[in-house]
């Protein structure tokens, strides 16, 4: 079936993402083969579905009603099942409940009825079960909610294909706002996505969701979910700015990469800027991992996980091993390391993974290392 919808109150992406058009009230009823009603009984949906209504509707539709009785003139109802214009109806709600045993509509040949059912089926109470247990363990797992009422709708299979994305803009964004020097508030962030999909097949809100949540967390004592995102965003005078390049290849995956700018703050961290000046960083997801792939202008390659540390030194020999004896010695694990260079023997960033934030000494030692220029430790 091809499905439309008429909904005064839902935003059109929302019902995109579950493969609905929405359309007018009109075209809906009159261009529909079946029409299931889903609606309060409110002043302005009593009896919404009148002699009126059923004039405008093809000969021959169906009608479910499992909203109210009370959006349903039953009498125009009987005349447009007499007169051939609704074929057959489905009713579990009536304007009088129980309807009345000698009730024509109950007893009219293609009418089928159920005594308001609504969800009180035992398999549907216990799939209800099932379902709250399950988004119960999902949601305190950190999972994201397919079924949240307030919540963008973003369908199953999507939120699944997204789902490392997701990681890796949370990490994106705690890891850049630690780049910030103290006394320079966030005000703009931008956010750029690359990817082989055109743009209206790409469902940002999530990723944009998290992205706040990283900045926003470790500064504060909001807690960020998708549903307060943008909200906390607004109130914190936080601007964000998407933009989405489009780059050529097959869209096996929904996304290349993720950049986050920062614009118009300091750095404590000078090798971390752009050639505008912006503080950038940029990941991908690999084998299912994020990764950080580039910090300011230096191309890198390390895992998004644990504890991390920059530094920018002077691209020579021994000045890996001279760090890495340091970390050693002071009984630090090193999980992975990658450099990055604008060209031999010039500039160079060296990011290392740890497992445990170093002790001070350890840091001081790392900066006064002959060769390194600055350093950062940073807690993902």
């Amino acid at each position: 079936m091809d499905i439309i919808a008429h909904d005064p109150y839902a935003p059109v992406d929302r019902a995109r993402a579950i493969g609905v058009d929405l359309v007018s009230f009109d075209e809906a009823i009159s261009t529909a083969d079946f029409i299931s009603l889903h609606m309060p009984l409110t002043p302005s949906t009593e009896k919404l579905f009148n002699d009126e209504t059923f004039a405008k509707m093809k000969k021959g539709v169906r009608i479910i009603n499992v909203a109210r009785g009370g959006v349903v003139d039953e009498e125009a109802l009987l005349r447009a099942l007499d007169n051939g214009t609704v074929a057959q109806a489905a009713l579990d709600v009536f304007t009088e409940e129980p309807p009345p045993r000698d009730s024509k509509l109950v007893q009219h040949e293609n009418v089928t009825v159920t005594p308001h059912l609504g969800a009180s089926t035992t398999e549907a109470q216990e799939g209800v079960a099932i379902e709250i247990a399950e988004a119960v363990i999902g949601a305190l797992r950190g999972d994201l909610a397919a079924t949240a009422v307030n919540a963008p709708m973003v369908p199953a299979e999507v939120l699944s294909e997204l789902s490392p994305y997701v990681v890796l803009a949370e990490k994106l964004g705690r890891l850049v706002v630690q780049l910030v020097a103290g006394g320079s508030g966030v005000k703009v962030v931008k956010v750029v996505y690359s990817s082989t999909r055109d743009p209206d097949d790409l469902d940002t809100r999530i990723l944009r969701a998290m992205v706040t949540k990283g900045i926003v967390e470790p500064i504060s004592s909001a807690f960020v979910n998708i549903v307060n995102a943008d909200y906390v965003a607004k109130q914190r005078g936080l601007r964000i700015i998407e933009e989405r390049i489009l780059l050529d290849g097959s869209p096996e995956t929904p996304l290349d990469s993720i950049q986050v700018h920062l614009t118009n703050v300091e750095s404590k961290f000078g090798g971390a800027l752009s050639d505008a000046g912006d503080i950038r960083v940029e990941g991908k997801v690999k084998d299912g991992s994020p990764h950080l792939t580039l910090v300011g202008s230096f191309s890198v390659d390390v895992s998004l996980e644990g504890n991390l540390i920059l530094c920018r030194q002077v691209d020579q020999p021994g000045v890996i091993g001279k760090v890495g004896s340091i970390l050693g010695n002071m009984n630090v694990n090193v999980s992975f390391m990658s450099v990055g260079r604008t060209a031999r023997g010039k500039q160079a960033i060296m990011a290392i993974g740890v497992d445990e934030e170093p002790e001070k000494e350890a840091l001081k030692l790392i900066g006064d290392t002959s060769s390194v220029e600055e350093f950062v430790f940073l807690k993902l």
